[in-house]
């Protein structure tokens, strides 16, 4: 019995023995790992101690007599390292995901060794070098995914050994070269991704016998060359996505034959011609992008018959001719982009009835007659740009009837009357532009409603009193632009709520009184101009806290008191001080010398300035146009100037300076009118020239100086040349001479719709 026992004790510790030896397997997974960091001890239970790696963490087998690895999947684990030439010992690997890790190197070529791998995801890491040939040797693969690494070289030609491919996709890397022609043979292929790399040359007309594509993305490569009709072979296409290329040539009609296309980008090319008519025929497209290319002719009507198309977008090409009715009947419409080309005419009637639309955007064109009235009233728009076009007549009262727009620009037409109260109390807006055009009547105070709004423009109107307290309520304000209109009274204190604020130009209106010192709370201010105004009295010294101003416009209005010595301690980004034509007095305070990143201008003529020329003003190495003249400034002009290497226009007239010029080379070559009205000008050495005509004394308006006779007779002989040019361009073009007579129409169409308008 005993012997029994040691005979059984003997053989179990063998088969012990021999258990603890790791099959081959193992082993090349214990290679694999020792080449890898892993940061968070997920492979913490691949041990050499086992019999199988069957356990292990990603590891999955057979569940035959004699499991094998038959899938390996390490995605998301924060791995990093190289992968190891022992993972091509997984002959039995049927699904390998090494994706989301940190892997660097290679793509060991050892992988072709892995004949019956069917899925292969090395995407979301850093691999380099080029894809190995050896791919080509796994001809039971389905899916390569390998996209966003640092692969390099070019595509192997190998791939079109893959008979089983269905997805290739290498997106995001460095790849460079030709597409092989060879990938073409890959039949089962739906999916081939291979946008952004560095892919160059033509399109290989090949790719027409891909007929099982669904989705071919080449989207920012270096591509040339035409796009092949072949294309249009690839029956079963969904989305052909080629933007951001250097694709020439026409878009070939036989696009119109992929009846089950969705997605259609050929944005960003060099594309020229019309587009054709065929493109008519998509009629499952839902987004077609051919924005930003040469496309010329008209928009084909055929574009209506696609019902069921949502986006639409050909900004930024050469199109011409009208927006066609057509367009109305795509009811599902919800972005249409015609902006940047040469239409003309109307926008359709039918565009207000849209009830999908979001955004819809036609500005860079050259559109007339009037915007129609209920656009918005049944789809809730986010964005309406029709800037720089010939609209003319009112803002549609309904365009924020839903209150999601965000975006309204309308700046830059001829429209006329009243801001609508619709927009006033348009909550969502928060980029409103209606600078350029002639609207009238005040600005109410239902303007702080809109408390969202980041970006107003209302410059270049005809805009009336004064410029209400409750935008004080809109502070989420960076952008406030409301020059050259006719507001008056005060600049609401209330100006000072906005503390967001970046540039705020008030500039060209009638506004009056003292500068309000809460505009001091604007830390953010970054551009401020209130030139051309009526304000009086001194600034607030509040004012040289702004210390993020760079341009600073208080020109032409009616300051008084001193300039504030902390102007130039706390503005140390001001490239711009514009103080003429005001009534400051006293001396020029040195602080201003330390302005270091002065550059554009220092204007600080036409006032009452007295006393010395700072020696200060000469560590002002950048700025170059410096302008002293018509004060009562006195002394020498200090010798430091001569570190102003930059200037480049400068007026020290009518003051009282004295003494020698600084030896300047620009001193000597400018006109003497930089320099008349002070004593130092006669018997200066470098102003030995006879004073110019043009040269005008303080507070005198110039008169003609020139010979009216032959003004006269110059004048008539250029207007002459000028309006038989005009003719014979006129009689030579019959496109000019119609789009002429139409815009003769048109203008005497918008002077009576405006007499009316204000005749009632």
């Amino acid at each position: 019995m005993m012997g029994g026992r040691l005979v059984f004790l003997v053989v179990a510790t063998l088969l012990l023995c021999v258990s603890e030896e790791l099959n081959s397997e193992g082993q090349y997974l214990l290679e694999l790992k020792n080449c890898l960091e892993d940061e968070f001890n997920y492979l913490a239970n691949w041990k050499s101690t086992d019999e199988t790696p069957c356990g292990w963490s990603g590891v999955n087998c057979t569940s035959h007599y004699e499991p094998v690895v038959w899938s390996l999947d390490l995605h998301s684990m924060n791995l990093s390292g190289m992968l190891s030439p022992s993972i091509g010992g997984l002959i039995h690997l049927k699904h390998l995901d090494l994706s989301h890790n940190q892997f660097k190197g290679n793509i060991p070529k050892e992988i072709g060794n892995c004949s019956l791998l069917t899925f292969l995801y090395l995407n979301e890491n850093g691999l380099s070098s080029p894809i190995p040939e050896e791919i080509g040797n796994l001809s039971s693969l389905e899916v390569f995914d390998a996209f966003n690494n640092d692969l390099s070289g070019s595509l192997p030609r190998s791939t079109g050994n893959l008979q089983n491919l269905r997805k290739f996709r290498v997106g995001g890397n460095a790849i460079s070269g030709n597409i092989p022609a060879e990938i073409c043979r890959c039949q089962s292929l739906q999916l081939l991704g291979l946008a952004e790399n560095q892919i160059r040359g033509e399109i290989p007309k090949e790719i027409g016998m891909l007929g099982n594509l669904k989705d071919l993305r080449i989207w920012e490569n270096q591509l040339s060359g035409f796009i092949p009709k072949e294309i249009g072979n690839c029956s079963n296409l969904e989305s052909l996505a080629l933007y951001v290329n250097g694709l020439i040539g026409y878009i070939p009609a036989e696009i119109g034959n992929l009846k089950f296309l969705k997605v259609l980008y050929l944005y960003s090319n060099g594309l020229n011609g019309s587009i054709p008519r065929e493109i008519g025929n998509l009629s499952l497209a839902l987004n077609i992008d051919l924005s930003h290319n040469y496309l010329t002719g008209e928009i084909p009507t055929e574009l209506g018959k696609i019902k069921g198309l949502r986006v639409l977008v050909i900004i930024n090409n050469q199109l011409t001719g009208v927006i066609p009715n057509e367009l109305s009947s795509l009811s599902n419409l919800t972005k249409l982009d015609l902006s940047i080309n040469y239409l003309t005419g109307r926008i359709p009637y039918g565009f207000q009835y849209f009830t999908e639309m979001s955004y819809l955007q036609l500005f860079g064109n050259s559109l007339s007659g009037t915007i129609p009235q209920q656009l918005g009233r049944y789809s809730s728009l986010s964005v309406v740009d029709f800037t720089d076009n010939y609209l003319r007549g009112k803002i549609p009262p309904h365009i924020c009837r839903h209150f999601k727009l965000i975006l309204l620009n309308l700046g830059l037409n001829r429209l006329y009357g009243n801001i609508p109260l619709g927009i006033k109390n348009c909550k969502s807006l928060k980029r409103f532009n209606l600078n350029g055009n002639r609207l009238t009547g005040t600005l109410p105070s239902e303007v702080g409603n809109m408390v969202n709004l980041s970006f107003f423009r209302l410059d270049d109107n005809n805009l009336t009193g004064p410029i209400p307290p409750e935008i004080g309520t809109c502070t989420k304000l960076q952008t406030l632009q409301f020059s050259g209109n006719h507001f008056t009274s005060k600049l609401p204190k209330e100006i000072g709520k906005l503390s967001q604020l970046m540039l705020l130009n008030v500039s060209s209106n009638l506004l009056s009184g003292q500068l309000p010192s809460e505009i001091a709370k604007c830390k953010m201010l970054e551009r401020l101009d209130l030139s051309h105004n009526n304000f009086v009295d001194s600034l607030p010294n509040e004012l040289g806290t702004l210390s993020q101003l760079e341009i600073l416009k208080l020109s032409e209005n009616k300051f008084s008191g001193t300039i504030p010595e902390s102007f130039g301690i706390s503005l140390s980004h001001l490239v711009e001080l514009q103080m003429g034509g005001n009534e400051f007095s006293g001396e020029i305070p040195g602080e201003l010398g330390y302005l270091s990143s002065l550059q554009v201008a220092l204007n600080l003529s036409y006032n009452n300035l007295s006393g010395t020329i700072p020696l200060e003003l000469g560590k002002l190495s950048l700025l170059e146009v410096l302008l002293l003249n018509n004060n009562h400034l006195n002394g020498e002009i200090p010798t430091t100037f001569e570190s102003l290497l930059s200037l480049v226009e400068f007026n020290f007239s009518y003051n009282n300076l004295t003494g020698p010029l600084p030896a300047m080379k620009l001193f000597k070559n400018m006109t003497s009118c930089s320099f008349t009205g002070n004593p130092f000008y006669k018997g200066n050495p470098f102003l030995q020239v006879p004073l110019p005509k043009s040269c005008s004394p303080a507070g005198w308006k110039p008169e003609t100086s020139i010979d009216m006779e032959t003004f006269k007779v110059s004048f008539l002989v250029a207007y002459t040349i000028i309006l038989l040019s005009f003719v014979l361009v006129l009689y030579i073009n019959p496109y000019w001479r119609r789009a002429w007579f139409y815009y003769i129409e048109i203008s005497i169409s918008s002077c009576y719709y405006s007499v009316v308008d204000n005749a009632c």
